[in-house]
């Protein structure tokens, strides 16, 4: 009898830890890893990180699975120019992008030889030190590093590889209302607003990236070698806050 207890008892502890999970995962906080270098050198590669859920409000993309138990978005806060947001990219309503905040509903936005302009106007930049990366067979990469100056005044780092790539010279957009420009950091090796992903609706919105939490280099080694686990850890980058 005892032992039926002790079961039942251990049976509702993980069921009340699960949702207890979920609860949090669904309304305040959910971790996120970074697959690709989209925005260097703000994210890397094996950055994990919290994204809010509740800076924005909440839309079905909030719920486990998309559940569309409401339309739209409730308790809605819009973002600021510069936050970093996870987002369900339009095209396909399923994967999930990150991104930098560009344009508002309303601007204008273009790019003429590498210089972002919003509203007619010229985004300050000021060229820091390179940005070095070396890939997964030791080949070493550069990047312009620059300091970028947004219109209200907040400061980011963006990486170009030149003034001079595909998507350096892009046609006015205009945003519409109730959607966002987004831009990734790595301005010449990032698919967003100016590419594949279009204008993204403000319902799209998952959270605002916050704190890293975890990061280590996958290209350091095979993953299967836990003993150079310490080596492959960044562990300058754990627990910083997501500008």
């Amino acid at each position: 009898m005892e032992k039926e207890e002790s079961l039942v008892d251990t049976i509702k502890t993980i069921i009340y830890a699960v949702l207890i999970a979920m609860v949090i995962r669904t309304f305040m906080f959910e971790p996120f890893k970074i697959p690709s270098g989209s925005m260097y050198s703000t994210l890397h590669v094996g950055d994990f990180l919290f994204v809010s859920k509740y800076t924005y409000g909440y839309s079905k993309y909030s719920l486990p699975f998309s559940l569309p138990l409401f339309d739209g978005r409730i308790w809605a806060d819009a973002p600021a120019r510069g936050d970093v947001v996870v987002f369900r990219n339009p095209q396909d309503n399923k994967t999930d992008f990150i991104k930098r905040v560009i344009g508002l509903p309303g601007d204008k936005i273009k790019l003429e030889n590498g210089r972002l302009y919003i509203n007619d106007k010229l985004v300050e930049r000021e060229q820091i030190e390179d940005f070095v990366l070396r890939d997964e067979y030791g080949n070493v990469e550069r990047y312009r590093q620059y300091e970028e100056i947004l219109p209200e005044g907040k400061k980011h780092k963006i990486l170009e590889i030149s003034d001079n790539e595909e998507y350096d010279n892009v046609a006015e957009f205009v945003v519409p209302d109730n959607n966002y420009f987004m831009m990734g950091d790595n301005r010449d090796r990032s698919d967003d607003s100016r590419v594949n992903v279009g204008f993204v609706p403000f319902d799209n919105l998952v959270g605002k990236a916050r704190v890293l939490f975890f990061s280590y280099d996958s290209t350091d080694g095979e993953w299967y070698e836990l003993w150079n686990l310490p080596r492959k850890i960044r562990w300058s980058r754990l627990f910083n806050s997501i500008n």
